[in-house]
């Protein structure tokens, strides 16, 4: 980890008490979802992270408990330093508070999140889908989403995937 990064670990860790993971060089520290909104603005205020480079999810399906980590990757500018919070959620109803509140980048990502992983973000400006339309079910991303497979047509197999095709009738 570097050096100049440590003591800000070290105090997220002593406000939130979450733990700390470091993978090559990177910290990861984990905060409950309650936490999340002054952890942000605490980097953002103390420690000059000015940038939400990154907010994204993933999914740990088929475990439950937790299902989702909500991931936050932010990027000090004037100190050239970079660090990603996760907020861990359990599988039956993923929430977490907004942070539009403290960026202002975090409006279309949550977006995203909603629409790709069906976690919802509490106080949210503008909560609906993104990139889907609005009749759509489900949610893309999660591990469950049943995958559409549709077989290529070659000319060895032309006929058999013509007749399965949906012409328009006459």
């Amino acid at each position: 980890m570097d050096a100049k990064l440590e003591p800000i670990v070290k105090a997220l860790q002593a406000e939130f008490g979450g733990e700390i993971e470091e993978f090559r060089g990177e910290a990861h520290c984990f905060v409950q979802p309650e936490q999340i909104v002054a952890a942000l603005t605490l980097l953002r205020d103390r420690h000059q992270f000015e940038l939400l480079s990154a907010q994204t999810a993933v999914d740990y399906w088929p475990q439950m408990s937790p299902r989702f980590h909500v991931i936050y990757q932010l990027t000090s500018l004037a100190q050239n330093l970079s660090v990603q919070l996760r907020v861990p959620l359990n599988g039956d109803n993923p929430t977490v508070p907004t942070a539009t509140g403290v960026y202002d980048s975090a409006n279309w990502r949550e977006r995203e999140l909603l629409d790709m992983f069906g976690i919802q973000c509490e106080g949210h400006p503008d909560p609906r889908r993104i990139l889907n339309p609005d009749d759509s079910e489900g949610h893309p991303l999660r591990k469950d989403y049943p995958l559409g497979y549709e077989e290529p047509q070659f000319t060895f197999n032309f006929e058999e995937i013509d007749l399965r095709k949906p012409y328009a009738k006459e």
